[in-house]
């Protein structure tokens, strides 16, 4: 089976441990007074940061880890805080003592140590990257994140759906309409009401838009950073026509708000003679990209991820479809009636994850045109009831998980896995054999979230 999450939620009397595979979720009891579970790393290693994080909110103990440093706690937050038991309401923390964190490195004559971040050269958002290195070819890297918490879990407790949505919409730039798609599936469920065809081909029209937006920027960092700065310049500049379409259509650049109940208008012959120029322009810059040999020297064989890896460590998105995994959330009829065809490569390096965003591109400009609809209609919602429900969408980045618990109307338990969460702990096993002069490029065609991470 394949992980997709594992998170804990307080009881009255115990704390509940939720193991969400692909085929079933599995509950477990923990007591409130020696609260402790066995990990599921031997088998799962992606359950690491999982467990990390559950010890962080709850002080859960995990036995027989592998890893037992704090993840979302920094090193002066304290150790008897568990922010996300109910009894925790207080609005400030007092800093407690330094306790440094231990980073994994590789000892031996002539290896040394690289630290990148947490502040980078340029508007990024903070990350932690530690390599331990032989010249300049690349040992070991390890993974440091969670420097932007927002604290996004306890937040939304006891607020309800529609009050919830602005700050949901909110936590990931790169995949606000995919998470307003959970948000959506969640509220259907919660009221047992219906969406028309109509205003589920107007929601994925927008998801596809979202997809196209960010595949075509990545497009343009890739070959950038390979030393081909036109390749930005272009693709740039096709980002930026996409985004200020969403704007048109939806009403913000980043498409918040754009997911809702209401009735709406599209134009549908500005968005045909848009997707005509934009399918033109993708084949041009295809042709142009395909034609130059030093590009691909520099993508082939680069930050390669084998498939039997990408399955032990539960990658999905991008990273697991360029890997051979046909692993994509929009496999069902819907899509499939509308034209969706799932993008894959098999050498699972640099070139491969390119390839598939640039298919992914076409293929949505296609889903686009059959998705185009002139009105969606107003939809009457039932009333909210209490329950635990969970909803899946495919993101440009990838899966992307929600589970809220409602009691009496209002948000008991807040759960997100963004595919971040799982593809960041498979970035270190594309850089042995790689020199740290590829990392940015690496990196950037895995195109992770900080933001969608670190809740």
């Amino acid at each position: 089976m394949r992980l997709i999450a594992r998170y804990a939620k307080e009881l009255k009397n115990t704390f509940e441990i939720v193991t969400v595979w692909d085929e079933i979720i599995e509950k477990e009891q923990v007591s409130k007074e020696n609260p402790c579970i066995k990990t599921l790393t031997k088998s799962h290693p992606s359950a690491i940061w999982f467990e990390r994080k559950i010890h962080d909110d709850f002080g859960i103990i995990i036995e027989d880890a592998f890893d037992n440093r704090p993840l979302v706690a920094q090193e002066r937050f304290p150790k008897s805080v568990y922010p996300m038991r109910k009894s925790f309401q207080e609005k400030n923390i007092d800093f407690a003592d330094y306790h440094p964190y231990k980073y994994e490195a590789i000892g031996g004559d002539g290896v040394f140590e690289v630290a990148v971040g947490p502040i980078h050269a340029g508007i990024i958002e903070p990350g932690h990257f530690q390599f331990s290195q032989a010249g300049e070819d690349i040992l070991h890297q390890e993974v440091r994140h969670f420097y932007k918490h927002r604290g996004i879990e306890k937040m939304l407790e006891t607020k309800t759906l529609f009050e919830a949505k602005p700050i949901i919409e909110r936590i990931s730039g790169n995949e606000s309409i995919a998470y307003q798609l959970c948000w959506r599936d969640i509220v259907l469920k919660a009221t047992k009401s219906k969406l028309p065809e109509n205003n589920r081909k107007y929601h994925a029209l927008l998801l596809e838009l979202e997809r196209t937006i960010h595949h075509l920027t990545d497009l343009g960092f890739i070959p950038n950073d390979a030393g081909f700065g036109a390749a930005l310049a272009y693709a740039s500049k096709l980002s930026e026509e996409a985004r200020r379409h969403l704007l048109t259509i939806a009403g913000h650049r980043f498409g918040f708000g754009a997911i809702d109940f209401k009735s709406h208008k599209l134009d549908t012959e500005a968005l045909k003679h848009y997707l005509d120029t934009l399918e033109e322009a993708i084949n041009f810059f295809e042709t142009w990209i395909i034609d130059i040999p030093s590009l691909w020297d520099r993508f082939d064989t680069t930050g390669i991820l084998k498939k039997r890896k990408a399955v032990k460590y539960d990658a999905v998105g991008v990273i697991a479809r360029a890997s051979g995994l046909k692993l994509d959330c929009r496999e069902n009829d819907f899509y499939h009636t509308h034209g969706f065809k799932i993008q894959g490569q098999t050498s699972g390096d640099v070139s491969a994850r390119f390839k598939v965003r640039l298919d992914e591109v076409k293929n949505s400009i296609e889903m686009m045109r059959n998705f185009s609809v002139e009105t969606c209609e107003e939809v009457s919602l039932n009333s909210i009831n209490n329950g635990v429900y969970s909803a899946f969408s495919e993101s440009s980045i990838g899966e992307t998980y929600m589970s809220i618990e409602i009691k009496e109307g209002k948000i008991e338990r807040f759960f997100m896995r963004d595919p971040s969460f799982i593809n960041w702990q498979v970035l270190h096993l594309m850089m042995p054999g790689n020199i740290i002069a590829d990392f940015p490029l690496i990196n950037k065609s895995c195109d992770l979230s900080y933001a969608g991470n670190d809740l």
